[in-house]
């Protein structure tokens, strides 16, 4: 049985995500898997021609010996005991292999069947249990469980470190192994078993999966201290956030508020233009985000937004599930001296991917940059910290209390 390999070619690069490998853990029909190192799945198995086998090109290092890739594959192809091998296989997980030799849990290669799925999942609409995870200093770790979801119902928590799933150890699990576990159908259970810092053992977590639909902005105006105050909350930056944002600043000003709590908790990102777009609301044409690259060259982004918050007093809710796109706001009005930020320190995800597309559906996601405020701090793996901190405890989310909240609304009940 012959299998023709691919040679992928790019075609088109997209606009940098900020979203990386804080995976929605969820399926589409049949299941989402950001793959490692593990081939395409269902691939005929069978003796290969490799076509477009050429000599090394100039640019690889004079001591990498490229024929020892060949006598790898050789000896595989003859020694294997589960014969016959597939060529195809081999060839992509060999370049998965490659990338995740970065040790970049952010830096990803995918194979045709999951590059389709990645991208279908940026449209918004799945199923699973509505949670992100990623790695936080070797450990799997829930980045947030997204609002309304099966995930927060069932009580999972930004910063949960999951342990295992369904009785299987996770250590040495990738993030792409655990989603492959964590994914499933509607109407079926997976149990967590978890650990966090306000728990003096592991708790079991069962979660039935369901169809998640992500609202990206929700707002509403409360009363303290005698003054209105409008909350605007953002859930992701996806591609309808800033429509969706735009329209909840036009509501609460329309309320004539005294001021502004801008709720990023739990928000795991998204788009770039996004978090562009709704600190716009604040800065004017003026630098939100600095891009720098491995040779020092750094690219600010401007915003150009009508600002129509810029003199409205404004405190913004950070916690540990804040990452990436949220950061990149959150970092901005602060620099700026736009807003106090309550709550507590932001997880750290400030790397740029690059993503492009080959001509055979595989693709390559690689870290090519890393964010910087402002003002020239760095996100990525410090994240940034609150003015105010206050933690949320076992308690207070027992008791459906949100601390948090209060102390943002405090603050801006006492502005005059």
């Amino acid at each position: 049985m012959e299998e023709n390999l691919p040679s992928p070619r790019p075609l088109r690069r997209w606009a940098p995500l900020v979203l990386a490998t804080l995976l929605i853990i969820g399926s589409f029909a049949g299941g989402f898997f950001v793959g490692r190192a593990k081939g395409v799945g269902q691939v005929p198995a069978g003796e290969g021609q490799v076509t477009n086998r050429e000599a090394p090109p100039p640019y690889l290092f004079k001591d990498v010996d490229f024929n020892q890739f060949w006598n790898v594959w050789k000896l595989v192809k003859e020694k294997y005991v589960g014969q016959p091998v597939s060529d195809v296989k081999m060839f992509y997980g060999a370049m998965a292999g490659m990338v995740a030799a970065l040790g970049d849990p952010y830096s990803i290669y995918l194979d045709p069947e999951f590059a389709d799925k990645f991208s279908q999942e940026l449209s918004g609409t799945f199923e699973g249990i509505g949670a992100e995870i990623g790695v936080k200093k070797n450990q799997l770790t829930v980045i947030a469980p997204l609002s309304g979801t099966p995930a927060e119902r069932a009580g999972l928590k930004s910063g949960d470190h999951i342990l295992a799933i369904d009785g299987a150890d996770t250590t040495g699990m990738t993030v792409e192994e655990a989603v492959t576990r964590i994914r499933g159908k509607k109407g079926t259970e997976v149990k967590l078993m978890v650990i966090r810092e306000t728990l003096k053992e592991p708790k079991e977590i069962a979660i039935v999966r369901d169809a998640i639909v992500v609202v990206s902005v929700k707002w509403s105006v409360k009363e303290a201290g005698g003054k209105k105050i409008g909350v605007i909350t953002i859930s992701h930056f996806n591609d309808d956030t800033t429509e969706r944002f735009n329209q909840a600043v036009r509501e609460v000003l329309m309320q004539n508020i005294d001021g502004l709590a801008l709720d990023l908790r739990n928000d795991p990102g998204g788009f770039l233009e996004t978090a562009i777009d709704v600190a716009g609301e604040w800065i004017h044409e003026d630098v939100v985000v600095v891009e720098k690259f491995s040779d020092g060259q750094k690219k600010d982004y401007l915003s150009d937004g009508l600002a129509r918050l810029a003199d409205v007093p404004t405190v913004v809710l950070v916690n540990g599930g804040s990452a990436s796109a949220s950061e990149i706001v959150a970092g901005a009005l602060q620099d700026y001296g736009k807003a106090k930020l309550v709550g507590e320190k932001t997880f750290g995800k400030g790397s740029v991917q690059d993503y492009m597309e080959f001509d055979d559906g595989s693709a390559l996601k690689v870290s090519i940059a890393l964010w910087l405020t402002p003002k020239g701090r760095s996100i990525n793996q410090e994240g940034i910290a609150p003015d105010v901190e206050v933690k949320m405890t076992e308690e207070d989310y027992d008791a459906d209390r949100d601390p948090q909240m209060d102390k943002a609304l405090e603050l801006l009940s006492a502005k005059k």
